[in-house]
């Protein structure tokens, strides 16, 4: 991100700087919602499979009608096809850390359905999940190390990844781990929430939840961290100005002070903000402006003008995370552009522990980017390899000439992060394979690198074919239980290179390998879920 015209930017004035309670009696006066659309948490219905998973207390919720979803946007990017290794064997597409698009799935089949279609990302399934790959070694002075593992697919045909029609299909997985920071040496934060308080917000699982995840997080930060906070419905106001941790209480009061009503003006929220966040810019710090939403914008500039906004925004050292919450007018197509665009990240917070894992306990991965405009360019041997397909990073393709032009955006990876990817291949016959399988190539930037200047450096692994493991079940815990989220996402996207509603290999893969993981243990209740939904 360029710090363009930065000293104006320290020096600009808040032209709508209001009081707390000028702000929030400006806010009221459009009405407060007298009704609750939506109950806090998450609802989970009896679990159909084996497992004794059950949610915290703290995310249940009494059984309710589920919200009307006619009214949530999501973009449907379609389905990577297969391609032919020799016309091109080469796969481009820049990293994602999002996790939205997983929460959003959860938050819909504990409701008692199954989620559009359109919402499902693959590539945000696999990577709301932890696995066990070792980050760099400090000797190697990178942010993030590369690995690389192979084994026969096992939802070609069950025999050996062979199709009936003799077609070896294998499963390539790509996973790169951030650099670890502790929590105290996490660079100084100035962050500034810009919350809905739109009379949409008016719910438990919207108002009521982002007020705690404020909580959660000034409980997280450092006492030299700052908080702001912007308020915007009808008209925007500051409900806080940029406070240090250590006056947590003040914060604390801004934060339970806020009441929803009236419409959505998002454009005027999100100028406010940043110009909050400029006043108050610390440099070589942390500088993010953090929206929270149902991203119902009907109020000011919309859709990809408000999208465009954020573009020019970024070039002034700001980043954006977007925090969606609740359901029924849900904007998911809107939310991911904008962080995406902000050089941010875009999570769903559904429920309480969500909130925790985000922001507590994520919190370091969550604020501090540690590598900017990452690219992956995945390159597979045509010698042995007949043809491909990316899963997932449909939203996230770039042109393989545009792999080493330093001027395009890509992703941003963030302290302690994960970013894995899958590969689908179709292996040449013949008699055993031998040598280069596959190679991925990381190309990124410093994070305070502007456009102009040169990568900081392009990581290079090969894997050889030998290294391929003969059976699925010879491969890592960790590889076959991303094949297992794969899989079901797929399913659940209606990929037309899934073979059948597979929900019970799927979920047996997954109860091999879920051990004590909360987070693998719920995944496997959402199958079971899913299974008898779709039943």
């Amino acid at each position: 991100m360029r710090r363009a015209n930065l000293t104006r930017s320290l020096t600009r004035s808040l032209t709508r700087a209001l009081t707390l309670p000028c702000a929030l009696a400006a806010l009221t006066a459009c009405g407060q919602m007298d009704g609750m659309d939506d109950s806090g948490g998450a609802y989970y219905p009896p679990s159909s499979g084996a497992s004794n998973y059950a949610p915290p207390a703290s995310d249940r919720a009494p059984d309710t009608e589920a919200p009307d979803e006619s009214r949530e946007q999501y973009e449907h990017y379609g389905h990577n096809p297969f391609v032919d290794a020799e016309a091109d064997n080469l796969a481009t597409f820049a990293v994602d850390v999002d996790t939205a698009s997983y929460t959003i799935a959860r938050r819909t089949l504990n409701s008692g359905y199954l989620p559009d279609p359109a919402a499902v990302r693959t590539e945000e399934f696999i990577n709301y999940f932890r696995y066990d790959d070792a980050g760099p070694a400090i000797a190697e002075a990178r942010p993030f190390a590369v690995h690389m593992e192979a084994a026969p697919s096992p939802f070609g045909d069950s025999a050996g990844g062979r199709d009936p029609d003799g077609v070896r299909r294998a499963l390539l997985r790509v996973g790169i781990k951030g650099l670890e920071i502790a929590p105290e040496e996490r660079k100084a934060a100035n962050l500034i929430f810009l919350v809905d308080v739109s009379g949409s917000m008016a719910a438990p699982n919207k108002l009521g939840l982002v007020q705690y995840s404020l909580r959660q997080l000034t409980r997280s930060l450092r006492p030299d961290d700052t908080i702001g906070i912007v308020v915007y419905a009808g008209a925007d106001g500051v409900a806080l100005s940029p406070t240090p941790v250590s006056e947590a209480g003040v914060i604390f009061d801004a934060v339970e002070s806020m009441r929803a009503g009236g419409g959505t003006n998002g454009e005027a929220g999100i100028r406010a903000a940043y110009r909050l966040a400029e006043s108050a810019y610390r440099p070589g710090g942390i500088n993010r402006v953090i929206i929270c939403t149902d991203g119902d914008f009907n109020v000011g500039l919309t859709g990809d003008a408000l999208v465009d906004l954020i573009e020019e925004k970024r070039e002034e050292g700001v980043t954006l995370t977007a925090l969606g919450f609740g359901a029924g007018n849900y904007n998911d197509r809107t939310m991911e552009q904008l962080a995406d665009k902000g050089n941010g990240n875009y999570g769903y917070i559904d429920q309480q522990s969500e909130a925790d894992r985000l922001l507590v306990h994520g919190l370091t991965g969550t604020l501090q980017v540690i590598a900017k405009d990452a690219k992956v360019q995945v390159e597979v041997n045509p010698d042995l390899v007949s043809r491909y397909r990316l899963i997932g990073y449909e939203n996230r393709d770039i042109a393989d000439e545009d792999f080493r032009d330093d001027a395009v955006d890509a992703g941003e990876i963030g302290a302690g992060h994960q970013v894995t990817a899958y590969l689908e291949l179709e292996l040449r016959a013949g008699e055993a394979l031998s040598g280069p399988l596959a190679s991925a190539s990381v190309r990124y930037k410093a994070p305070e690198a502007t456009a102009a200047d040169a990568a900081l450096e392009e990581v290079r692994v090969t894997l050889s074919a030998e290294a391929m493991r003969p059976r699925f079940e010879d491969a890592s815990g960790d590889f076959q239980i991303g094949a297992a989220i794969v899989e079901f996402a797929e399913i659940l996207r209606e990929s037309p290179h899934s073979v059948g509603a597979r929900f019970g290999e799927v979920k047996a893969i997954v109860d091999r390998h879920a051990g004590e993981d909360a987070a693998r243990l719920e995944l496997s209740h959402l199958i079971s879920v899913a299974q008898g939904l779709m039943d």
